[in-house]
């Protein structure tokens, strides 16, 4: 599926060949999840952070499926976190350049966790994938925005009644722009929405055959030189609206390894904390990581929103076991919105959403001193 990742092509679709040898790219197991332990037959309850590792039940190894986004995650993995929380542990890392292999590789077991888009998740769950949310790596923020020409006459999202706005349809600022014509009571009937993907958009742009465009960097930075943004992605978010990168983890891990759940939280809790006391450190390593100057490094950081575990325990996100966050109808609307596009047949029901969401992990990491 396009809508997840095209953000992310857009980004770094200028680095990701040389990342790709530059994250030294490790593979998974091809036989899947071993354990030191019998299988467990306890709830995926959460076991609190106490020092080491040997009396808690833990794989062999845990293996991440990542993508090249500069989130907690990435930071983690420039950082060690994960090593310095996993003592004894093989952290087996494999990366992946779109939402579709990782669905994959967990649904075959050759991950535990893995990075995804929240249009996939919202795919995933309605199509009964066997894996479970268990953080949100990142709110995409001023990295995918609504811009418009500097002589359109269009100042505000009501002004786009009449003009002619392109978007790649099915993708995650096609459903940022449908949702804020919505937001402000605008029938999308009365815009011309045009599909296109961001070369062809820019194209349009440049021949004064559009009026604007909800797309992502780079194209959107060339939009901006002669344009003027009218919304992001960030200010939707801060509306509820939210589009996402997402930690999943399959089923099977979360039942059998709680305590490696917990782990891996905190590692990311760990890292969004270091990013933001010691920022200048963090921006050095994500840039020796992702292979660019440290200025872009800060640009790509500072345009997602991190989330510590605290925050994600909140209701606006994941919530805690007893009161599920409203990241599940965030979900479940995004659900909705590619079943008008076609891509699902049947949404399921918003317990079903919040049943999907293991917020139980980050609650109790956010409780530990």
């Amino acid at each position: 599926m396009k809508a997840a990742r095209k953000w992310g092509l857009g980004v770094f679709s200028i680095f990701c060949l040389v990342l790709f040898a530059a994250c030294g790219n490790q593979q998974a197991s091809p036989s899947g999840q071993s354990s030191a332990a019998p299988a467990s037959t306890a709830s995926a309850q959460p076991q609190s952070n106490s020092g080491d590792t040997a009396n808690l039940k833990m794989p062999k190894e845990i293996r991440i499926g990542y993508q090249v986004i500069p989130n907690a995650e990435l930071l983690a993995k420039a950082m060690k976190f994960y090593e310095q929380k996993f003592a004894g542990v093989t952290v087996n890392w494999r990366q992946f350049q779109s939402a579709r292999d990782v669905n994959t590789a967990i649904t075959a077991g050759s991950i535990d966790v893995g990075l995804i888009g929240s249009s996939s998740v919202a795919t995933g769950i309605a199509q009964d994938l066997p894996y479970q949310v268990i953080w949100i790596h990142d709110i995409i923020g001023d990295n995918e925005a609504l811009v418009v020409k500097k002589n359109s006459g269009v100042s505000s999202i009501k002004d786009t009644v009449g003009k002619k706005i392109a978007v790649p349809f099915g993708s995650t600022t096609h459903y940022s722009f449908l949702s804020a014509l919505k937001l402000n009571n605008i029938d999308p009937a009365k815009v011309t929405i045009l599909d296109m993907q961001p070369q062809e958009m820019l194209a349009a742009w440049k021949a004064g055959q559009i009026d604007g465009g909800y797309v992502w960097y780079p194209i959107l930075g060339e939009m901006e030189k002669d344009g003027n943004v009218i919304i992001t992605s960030r200010n939707l978010s801060e509306k509820g609206i939210i589009t996402a990168d997402v930690c999943v983890a399959s089923k099977d891990f979360i039942k059998n390894y709680p305590a490696a759940v917990t782990r891996y939280i905190e590692a990311l809790d760990q890292s969004v904390k270091f990013y933001r006391s010691s920022k200048d450190q963090a921006v050095a390593a994500m840039a020796k990581e992702l292979n660019v100057s440290e200025a872009d490094a800060k640009l790509f950081m500072d345009q997602l929103v991190w989330l510590d575990a605290s925050e994600q325990a909140g209701d606006k996100y994941l919530g805690t076991p007893d009161n599920k966050g409203q990241f599940a109808k965030a979900l479940m609307d995004t659900a909705e919105f590619l079943k008008g596009q076609k891509v699902i047949a049947s949404v399921p029901d918003l317990d079903t959403y919040k049943a999907a969401l293991q917020s139980q992990f980050v609650t109790a990491v956010s409780k530990e001193k």
